[in-house]
C-alpha cells in the first residue's frame, strides 16, 4: 500500500489533466473533479479516480490542488457563493494543504489564502510556467507565494509535476511573479511573429530565419519551443492549426491582470498594455480559442 499522501485535484483541463496523470504515475492516489465530461474521461484513462463532485474529491485528501481558468472560478470554488454554498474550504479535512496552481489576481489569491488560514488550512498560490508540453513532461516551473513551511510541505508533490520551484514571497506573490512572466511572454511572442512576417515578406524562408534567430540575440521560448509560424516547429501549436496550446483568451486574461496590477501600484507598462490590446484584437478576429501564438495572424495575409 502506498504511503504517499492522497491528493484531490480540481480542474482537469489542458494543464490540470497531465499534472494529475503525473501524480498517478508517481504512485499517488488522485481523486479529481471537473465540470467537463471529456476532461474527466481523459483523466480516467490515465488512472485518475473521478469523483462525483469537488466536495467528494477532497474527502480524506491530505493535499488539495486546483487548476482553474480565472479568479472568479477559484473564489467560487473555495469560498462559495453565499447561502447554502459555503465553498470547498469547509469540506477539506483539517490540517490538509491547499495548492492553487491557477493564474489569478494577486488579491484573489490573498483573499482565499486568508480564508483558508482562518479555517486552519495551509495554502500556497503556485501558478505554473511551461505550457501544455511542460505539464505532460513534468517539467513545469512553479512560482510560489505563501508561507515557507507550507511550501516545504508542498515541495515533494510539486517536484513530481515540475523541475523548478521559486518562492516569490507571501500569499499572492506567486501570482505577481506569474503575471510578470506572462506579460513578457506575450510581448515576445507578438514581436517574434512580426519579425518573422517581415522576413517572409522580403522572401526569406521562415524556418531558416527562425533557426538563425534561435541561436542569435533574439532567441526566446517563442523561437525555440512555440514558434508562431506554421511548419517551422513540428510540435508547436502553429503547425497544428494553432490548437492544443496556451489559449489566446488565457493570455488576454493574464495581460489584463498585469494591467490591473500595474494600475494598483501606479506602475507604467506601455508594452504590456499594447500587447493586451493585440491579443484583444486577435480575439475579436475570432481566434480567442486558438493558441496565443496565432497573434501572428494580425500581421499576415490569409
Amino acid at each position: 500500500m502506498s504511503t504517499l499522501p492522497a491528493i484531490a485535484f480540481i480542474g482537469l483541463g489542458n494543464m490540470g489533466g497531465p499534472m494529475a496523470a503525473n501524480l498517478v504515475r508517481a504512485g499517488h492516489a488522485v481523486h479529481a473533479f471537473d465540470l467537463s465530461a471529456s476532461a474527466c474521461d481523459g483523466a480516467r484513462q490515465a488512472g485518475v479516480n473521478i469523483a462525483a463532485s469537488a466536495a467528494d474529491a477532497v474527502k480524506g485528501a491530505a493535499v488539495v490542488i486546483s487548476m482553474l481558468p480565472a479568479s472568479r472560478h477559484v473564489e467560487s470554488l473555495y469560498l462559495g457563493q453565499g447561502g447554502a454554498d459555503a465553498g470547498l474550504l469547509v469540506a477539506i479535512d483539517a490540517g490538509a494543504l491547499v495548492i492553487d496552481c491557477s493564474t489569478i489576481a494577486p488579491a484573489s489569491a490573498q483573499k482565499v489564502a486568508q480564508a483558508a488560514s482562518a479555517k486552519g488550512l495551509a495554502m500556497i498560490d503556485a501558478p505554473v510556467s511551461g505550457g501544455v508540453a511542460g505539464a505532460a513532461a513534468g517539467t513545469l516551473t512553479f512560482i510560489v507565494g505563501g508561507e515557507s513551511a507550507a511550501l516545504e510541505r508542498a515541495r515533494p508533490v510539486l517536484q513530481v509535476m515540475g523541475k523548478n520551484i521559486f518562492h516569490m514571497g507571501a500569499a499572492g506573490a506567486g501570482q505577481v511573479g506569474k503575471l510578470c512572466n506572462n506579460m513578457a511572454l506575450g510581448v515576445i511572442m507578438a514581436v517574434t511573429g512580426e519579425a518573422i512576417a517581415l522576413g517572409v515578406a522580403h522572401g526569406l524562408e521562415p524556418k531558416t530565419l527562425s533557426q538563425m534567430m534561435a541561436v542569435s540575440t533574439s532567441r526566446s521560448w517563442a523561437t525555440e519551443v512555440c514558434n508562431p509560424w506554421p511548419g517551422v516547429l513540428e510540435n508547436a501549436p502553429a503547425s497544428r492549426g494553432y490548437t492544443g496550446g496556451f489559449g489566446n483568451d488565457l493570455m488576454l486574461k493574464d495581460l489584463g491582470l498585469a494591467v490591473e496590477a500595474a494600475m494598483g501600484m501606479g506602475c507604467t507598462i506601455p508594452l504590456g498594455e499594447l500587447a493586451r490590446n493585440l491579443y484583444a484584437m486577435n480575439k475579436q478576429a475570432g481566434r480567442g480559442g486558438l493558441d496565443f501564438s496565432s497573434v501572428v495572424k494580425l500581421v499576415t495575409k490569409g
